[in-house]
């Protein structure tokens, strides 16, 4: 059975990404052909030049901030270690900030030692070291769907979208009906938008 690769970009602090990774996981685990790479971007990145006020800056800004220097340690992870450690720390820092709903310090600890990280990894993001690899990873899924959007990107076969905007995330065969048809958008290469407005929150389930 011929390999699909689906790219997932993400950062840490969004909500809407998680709950669209859960769903991601589900059609993965369904469908075993499946190569989904996991890739770090920032928000913090996208956003602060853009919205450098004050609202922003202690709102969102502050969360996506604070995310910042682990968007950067995940980047760091993915060129050293592989794609298979950055879904381990994604998954253990998702469950605690989006599920336990937690901003505390000893989070990050917590999942480093759960998803099996070295610490060291944090050092050397909050030295600078994987700057450029972060940058470099969020280039590329911003590159190909445009700065007006955030995350989650993905991209199926190298076809790039922002979303899918997911609440809550579709399980079993509705989560494979909700996949096949973004491959078909993808499949069609005029297809670029489609949209409507959020009528309700981020709901993790």
């Amino acid at each position: 059975m011929a390999t699909t690769t689906v790219e997932f970009w993400f950062d840490p602090a969004c909500p809407w990404a998680w709950i669209t990774s859960r769903w991601m996981e589900d059609v993965a685990r369904q469908r075993p052909e499946l190569d989904v790479q996991w890739t770090p971007m920032s928000l913090w990145l996208l956003n602060s030049a853009q919205h450098a006020d004050a609202d922003y800056l202690s709102g969102h800004g502050a969360a996506h901030q604070r995310t910042f220097v682990l968007t950067k340690a995940l980047a760091g992870l993915k060129q050293e270690a592989g794609n298979e450690h950055v879904k381990a720390l994604y998954d253990a820092l998702g469950e605690r900030i989006h599920h336990e709903g937690r901003s505390d310090d000893a989070l990050v600890s917590e999942a480093f030692e759960a998803a099996g990280v070295d610490a060291s990894f944090l050092a050397r993001a909050e030295a600078g070291e994987f700057d450029e690899a972060l940058e470099t990873s969020h280039r590329d899924g911003i590159g190909r769907v445009g700065q007006d959007v955030g995350t989650p990107i993905i991209a199926v076969n190298g076809v790039a979208f922002f979303g899918p905007v997911i609440s809550p995330a579709p399980k079993g065969e509705q989560a494979l009906r909700l996949f096949d048809g973004i491959v078909m958008a993808a499949e069609y290469d005029g297809f670029f938008e489609l949209k409507r407005s959020r009528t309700r929150g981020p709901e993790f389930n």
